[in-house]
């Protein structure tokens, strides 16, 4: 295989129908065989194309891979369903000919475009069952996409593009994961297209970590966020919002401590005594940490991210049973924009009252020509609630009731209060309003006790067995004994 890198979409198409190696099928549903269309047109598909398919009605659809029980098209299990089973077609019908020498892979997407009227964004499943050795076990990698082009005809070219990207890094750059993530925009832009999701599974990708992968799509301008359940699941946003009422807890969770947890705790209770109670199931929790935040952590610029403290809050997240968002939005009201795109139901923010004050601060704005009034305004859309969380000064809770409002927004202020648009969490526990996430860090580091008090059991547990957050520990066998500083 040629080093050199590939960036015509014609090219790479033309590379793989060359390799008589690689050879597969495509199915695609929903606007066209724009992928396969890229194949026959670089010339040398008899290399490459075993077959192309397009049931694009859904009777043909539901007799060929069945009926999806959410009776939807465009959705992971559909694209699922169709990889299997062109994938299983491969092997039987070309496997006894042609397997000792091949390495056989299914193409298939399932996507829909933007409506006449505007009001239906285009997006879509796109996925490749692959071998990188003949007869070896396959390979998935799973990808959603949302297109920003206002024309059906510049969608289906995108997806096309799109799906030549993934086969070509698929087979290129399945060793080099940031490779991979980076080469699926060539050719394309972040104008045009959002990729959300991605997952990586499969015997050649066993070193792959996905949560990895979830950050790295959104620090390379791939998303603007990213969703993963407690299982460290990457999930759709648009799927794992859909139709849900939203609670946000922001916070740097390094580590998590009780403030933290009562802050979940309360929060969530008094978003549920907010809804009715057939609307309790449709609520989901999401823990969100910025890549503003996970910088300042690092000391370092844009790129230096320490992935290790990383995966240390996201490994105690994810023991704590929350859902974690990884985003690049470093003020609220780009997160609540985000999120409203994807839920019509109700959305609250938790915040602590020094955000709070930060939010109050004019100097903030100064760029805005709205100013304060033009921040308030693209943070209150829909439906949007603000919680706000107290801290202890000189012994005495500090809450949005006792904040001394600048006089300038005062009128604006109690507009909000009065119509419960931000409110107080009324039953917080005062006994931890005294810990502070920055001292109880600086004490798991040297090694000074007592901090074990200030975070739940399971935290801090799981911080000494894994030496997480710099506490001092070194692995002695097959166990961790503590380090005196």
């Amino acid at each position: 295989m040629e080093d050199e890198k590939l960036t015509s979409t014609r090219q790479k198409a033309l590379k793989i129908n060359l390799d008589s190696s690689i050879y597969g099928s495509f199915a695609e549903i929903g606007a066209g065989q724009e992928t396969a269309a890229i194949f026959f047109k670089a010339g040398g598909a008899s290399g490459t194309v075993a077959k192309t398919m397009s049931a694009y009605d859904m009777t043909f659809s539901d007799a060929i891979y069945g009926k999806e029980e959410s009776g939807r098209y465009v959705c992971e299990p559909r694209l699922v369903k169709m990889l299997a089973k062109e994938y299983s077609l491969l092997e039987m019908r070309l496997g006894e000919q042609r397997g000792d020498k091949t390495t056989f892979f299914a193409f298939a997407d399932t996507v829909t475009t933007i409506n006449f009227s505007k009001t239906v964004q285009g997006q879509g499943w796109l996925g490749v069952r692959f071998q990188l050795r003949p007869q070896s076990p396959p390979n998935d990698v799973i990808v959603h996409v949302r297109m920003n082009d206002k024309d059906a005809i510049l969608q289906q070219q995108a997806y096309g593009i799109l799906g030549v990207n993934l086969i070509y890094a698929c087979f290129f750059h399945a060793k080099e994961p940031d490779t991979f993530l980076l080469s699926l925009m060539d050719n394309l832009s972040r104008e045009r297209i959002e990729i959300d999701m991605i997952r990586f599974e499969g015997p050649d990708f066993e070193e792959i970590d996905n949560r990895l992968v979830t950050l790295k799509m959104v620090l390379y301008g791939l998303a603007d966020a990213a969703i993963f359940n407690p299982q460290a699941e990457m999930l759709q946003p648009a799927d794992a919002l859909y139709k849900k009422n939203v609670l946000v807890l922001r916070g740097r969770f390094r580590p998590v401590t009780h403030v933290n947890m009562d802050m979940f705790r309360k929060s969530r209770r008094q978003f549920l005594t907010d809804l009715p109670p057939e609307e309790h199931q449709k609520t989901v929790v999401l823990a969100e940490l910025t890549l503003q935040d996970l910088k300042q952590a690092s000391g370092g610029n844009n790129s230096d991210i320490d992935i290790q403290d990383f995966l240390d809050r996201v490994d105690i997240l994810c023991t704590l049973g929350q859902n974690v968002m990884i985003s690049n939005f470093q003020e609220p009201n780009k997160l609540i924009a985000y999120i409203s795109q994807l839920t019509r139901k109700k959305i609250a923010i938790v915040i602590g009252r020094l955000l709070l004050e930060q939010l109050c601060d004019a100097t903030r704005y100064e760029k805005l020509r709205g100013g304060v009034l033009e921040a308030f305004s693209r943070l209150f859309i829909n439906d949007l609630h603000v919680y706000v969380y107290p801290y202890l000064q000189d012994g005495i809770p500090q809450t949005f009731e006792n904040f001394d409002v600048p006089p300038l927004l005062k009128p604006l202020l109690e507009y909000l209060r009065v119509n419960g648009k931000i409110t107080d969490i009324v039953d917080y526990d005062e006994d931890v309003l005294g810990i502070y996430s920055e001292k109880v860090l600086s004490m798991i580091r040297t090694g000074e006790q007592g901090w074990e008090e200030m975070v739940p059991e399971i935290v801090a547990e799981k911080i000494k067995d894994n030496c997480l957050f710099g506490f001092p520990c070194v692995v002695v066998g097959s166990k961790r004994r503590f380090v005196e500083t």
